[in-house]
């Protein structure tokens, strides 16, 4: 199977099968890092469930009011920031790398789809 990147403004995110590693890849137009496939999946389950909350939480907050929430495994922490329906992202990787890395809340939508259909080939 093939290496697949999907892109869009502001965001990229790669999955690459035969890798003997590092299978993932999360990044902007400025940066980018590799992740094994358990960081991988891991990073598109949580950002999956923050944009969940996200939508829950939409009934219930007032149009100006700003939010953010967290989710954390053992291999990566997520935050979305701003409001239900626009927000920024950040993650940090708690593996032995220690990675920090952030998204705009324009950026946002496109990567949340991308991770819908990454591995779907």
């Amino acid at each position: 199977m093939q290496k697949v990147i999907k892109s869009g403004t502001g965001w990229r995110i790669g999955w690459k099968p035969d890798a003997p590693e590092f299978k993932g890849l999360v990044g902007t137009d400025d940066w980018a890092v590799e992740l094994t496939e358990v960081e991988l999946n891991d990073f598109c389950r949580l950002l999956n469930q923050l944009a969940d909350t996200m939508k829950h939480l939409a009934t219930e907050l007032m149009d100006e009011e700003k939010i953010a929430c967290e989710a954390e495994s053992d291999l990566l922490w997520m935050e979305v920031e701003g409001y239900p329906h626009s927000y920024s992202l950040r993650f940090i990787l708690n593996t032995g790398r220690c990675i920090e890395g952030q998204w705009d809340a324009d950026a946002v939508p496109g990567l949340l789809q991308a991770t819908g259909i990454l591995k779907v080939f």
